[in-house]
């Protein structure tokens, strides 16, 4: 991460956010694939991925263009209806937001996040920014 100061389960990390280097397009949201599942457009600069479905808390990983005109991935909570149909997203909150929510629910699936996007870091594809 670029803020090492700044650690997962803390109060500060609810203000990480992922920046991507570039927009995610057609051709590059193949890149972004989390446990099989891949981005999906679901409204024209609007790509989300399922990364935890329960009866109680549904987390989607989303990518747009939300932060002035820097792309992010961001969490965003969502209702599902028979059983695939994403019929509700709330407003994005921060990356680091997301995953310490998912940390107190699933540890496990939260630590796989994190590598995941220490993977997209090394690859050059984004980086963590500290938000005001």
């Amino acid at each position: 991460m670029a803020d090492q100061a700044v650690t997962p389960g803390t109060p500060e990390f609810d203000k990480m956010m992922f920046k991507l280097s570039q927009p995610i397009n057609a051709v590059n949201q193949t890149q972004f694939q989390f446990q099989e599942q891949q981005l999906t457009e679901i409204q024209p600069g609007i790509y989300v991925l399922p990364v935890y479905l329960s009866s109680d808390f549904n987390l989607f990983l989303a990518g747009a263009q939300l932060v002035q005109s820097d792309w992010v991935l961001a969490f965003s909570k969502g209702t599902v209806e028979n059983g695939n149909q994403v019929t509700d997203l709330e407003e994005p909150i921060p990356t680091g937001e997301g995953l310490n929510q998912l940390g107190v629910r699933e540890p496990n699936v939260a630590n796989d996040l994190l590598e995941y996007f220490d993977h997209l870091a090394d690859a050059g594809v984004g980086e963590w920014r500290l938000i005001k």
